[in-house]
């Protein structure tokens, strides 16, 4: 307890029949006494307590009313004290040197950092405004867009469109990334519109043929044809025209579309630039460009033409005088190598993404059924179809390949459940055919036995996927998972997993569960992981074994040095004929005499360093062993000193050595 916290209290009574009191405060920094009479008589009771006084421990406790009263000013003064005491402890604190420089280091901080702190803070307010839009007037759209929005039932805004609406509007170059199915073509399409129409206010621009203002690339004649929809939906209100060029489809209708007055093109890469080449579009008026699924456009092929689209346009805004070009950019996966080719190609574009994108969607169930290999993988297939397809789903079957998707079309129709198919080799119009079919409320619907092609860009009402090969990565996944519970509703995925497939299974089951990243993950990178832990575990256990044997080898050595010494310490012979003091090293060789002869050791060099006053130095004559050739395989090593008989080291020049 601190000085100034301490506290006597003192209470004295002298009789029960006096009426003094004494009270007393004593603290280290002010003593003073109190003396007051109280009621005029205390009174004792049966068990030893007087009245109107609480003791510490009692079994009874009288109380008396009317001595409340006459309590207070003490009670009132004990409070005094004790705040005065932690007043006194409150500004001890605070004139701490200690205190008063993280108070000044505080108050310097904030002021550097006010204004950044702010900006954040404004900036974070800003986007959690636009994320809880409750309609889209308060995006700044306008009553010819809202009418179309009314015509299509859509009230709410998705996050995306939160997000992406207003920065289209703004006349930015931006990425667009959320999970399928969350409203992405509305997200453009939508402020384009109203840009067009803006533009032609202002400008005075007007529709002319061949020189559309607007174009959205898309890399399948089906997304293609899902996108002209919802621009021509939305036409009917806003008033401009649209129309579709894509691959599949015939070369002449579309030129008597492009020759009519257009605003907006629909189309592929590689039928836009077949139509540019022979005239019938031009670039000149070109404001706005979409990439819708950029990533797989950039990722499967779609580069050479996109930059070939493009250079024209780069260049016309490279000009002082030229026109410059929007770009919205739409995907539902961006992985490291995409977004890095976007940087590269778009440079400054802003990228907006969604807190789902790359995430599971949260209104979708996803189970894993792990095979071992015995099962029958498309009776194991049947068993999960069958139940349901009598609740009435609609359901999608993906295959890795061709001959994967074949096999499982004919079990399926060796069982007695229709099917329609949709891969790369079904024809463009029959692929459309088998869309509708599937799509159609007539009857019993169909299961559309697909492979990855139908995996994007497909709006489609899905209540059921089924992964019967496992995909190769964690991107198709999503792709695949994303053709149900779309735009809020509810749907299930099952994947059956085989043996090989139960590595990469296992870390997206693992992320799923954590509401974690499914980016970049794929069979390769998963097995490089696996072998980067083992060899990081085995040169932790190499380490472990190098330090082992270091401390061993220091072990040794250090006993080698102390039997070194010890055996040093000890007197050795021969050592008195030499001089006091001198130290002799000695190195043997192995001489051979004949060949069926014992081996001979010699003495073959004496060191000088002797005390002794004659000493000089010693050399050993070979002459006794002429002729006789040495020992190849000699081993050399010092020896410790032995005493040996012949001259002595004051003899200039012994002639031989006699040994011992």
């Amino acid at each position: 307890m601190s000085g100034t916290g301490k506290v006597l209290l003192s209470l004295s009574l002298a009789s029960p029949s006096t009426t003094r009191f004494s009270f007393s405060l004593l603290s280290s920094t002010k003593r003073f006494s109190l003396y007051k009479p109280l009621f005029p008589l205390l009174q004792s009771s049966a068990n030893g307590v007087f009245v109107g006084f609480r003791p510490l421990c009692s079994a009874t406790t009288i109380t008396a009313p009317k001595s409340e009263d006459s309590l207070q000013p003490i009670k009132h003064s004990i409070l005094l004290e004790r705040l005065r005491v932690r007043h006194l402890k409150d500004s001890a604190k605070l004139a701490s040197p200690e205190v008063q420089s993280k108070k000044l280091k505080a108050e310097s901080l904030g002021a550097k950092t006010g204004s950044g702190v702010n900006e954040g803070i404004s900036k974070k307010n800003k986007r959690k405004n636009e994320a809880l839009a409750s309609n889209f007037e308060e995006l700044g759209l306008s009553e010819e867009v809202m009418g179309a929005l009314e015509e299509l039932s859509i009230s709410v805004p998705t996050e995306i469109q939160c997000i992406g609406i207003p920065a289209v509007l703004a006349g930015k170059s931006v990425v667009l990334g959320s999970h399928t199915g969350s409203g992405k073509t509305l997200a453009y399409m939508l402020p384009l519109v109203q840009l067009l129409r803006r533009d032609e206010a202002l400008n005075g621009i007007l529709m002319r043929p061949r020189r559309p203002r607007a174009v959205v690339l898309c890399p399948t004649r089906e997304l293609c044809e899902q996108v002209y929809r919802v621009a021509k939906s939305i036409s009917h209100h806003a008033r401009f025209r649209s129309t579709m060029v894509s691959g599949g489809g015939r070369l002449r209708p579309q030129e008597d579309s492009l020759n009519t007055p257009i605003d907006l093109v629909v189309g592929t890469p590689g039928r836009v630039l077949q139509h540019i080449e022979e005239g019938n579009m031009v670039y000149g008026d070109i404001r706005y460009l979409v990439l819708d699924e950029a990533d797989t456009m950039f990722d499967r092929g779609f580069g050479p033409d996109i930059r070939k689209f493009l250079g024209p346009l780069k260049n016309r805004a490279s000009k002082h005088d030229g026109l410059g070009f929007q770009t919205v950019l739409v995907s539902a996966t961006m992985t490291k190598a995409v977004q890095k080719l976007v940087d590269e190609e778009f440079q400054g574009i802003v990228h907006l993404r969604t807190s789902t994108l790359h995430k599971k969607i949260a209104s979708a169930r996803h189970d894993f059924i792990k095979l071992s290999g015995s099962e029958n993988k498309l009776e194991a297939l049947l068993q999960v179809l069958e139940p349901s397809l009598s609740k009435g789903n609609r359901v999608m079957v993906f295959c890795n390949t061709l001959n994967s998707s074949r096999a499982v079309d004919h079990f399926l129709h060796e069982n007695g459940i229709s099917t329609v198919n949709y891969h790369g080799e079904v024809p463009a119009e029959e692929r459309v055919e088998n869309l509708e079919k599937f799509k159609s409320e007539d009857g019993d619907c169909p299961t559309l036995v697909c492979t990855d092609l139908a995996a994007r860009g497909l709006d489609l009402d899905v209540d059921h996927v089924i992964m019967f090969d496992f995909p190769l990565t964690s991107i198709d996944y999503l792709h695949r998972t994303g053709r149900t519970a779309r735009m809020g509703a509810k749907g299930k995925v099952t994947s059956l997993v085989a043996k090989k497939d139960q590595i990469l299974a296992t870390r997206i089951e693992e992320a799923i569960l954590k509401n974690e990243s499914l980016e970049s993950l794929s069979v390769g990178s998963v097995q490089r992981d696996i072998a980067r832990a083992r060899i990081n575990e085995q040169k932790g256990k190499s380490v472990k074994l190098l330090k082992a044997s270091k401390h061993k080898k220091t072990a040794t050595a250090a006993s080698a040095k102390s039997s070194g010494a010890d055996s040093k310490a000890k007197p050795k012979k021969g050592l008195s004929k030499n001089g006091a003091g001198g130290k002799v090293d000695l190195t043997k060789r192995t001489f051979r005499t004949s060949p069926g002869s014992k081996s001979v050791t010699a003495t073959a060099k004496v060191s000088k360093n002797f005390s002794g006053a004659n000493s000089s130095k010693a050399k050993v004559s070979h002459k006794e062993f002429q002729g006789r050739k040495p020992d190849v395989s000699s081993s050399r090593s010092k020896l410790n000193v032995v005493g040996f008989r012949g001259r002595s080291s004051s003899s200039s020049q012994p002639e031989g050595l006699k040994l011992s």
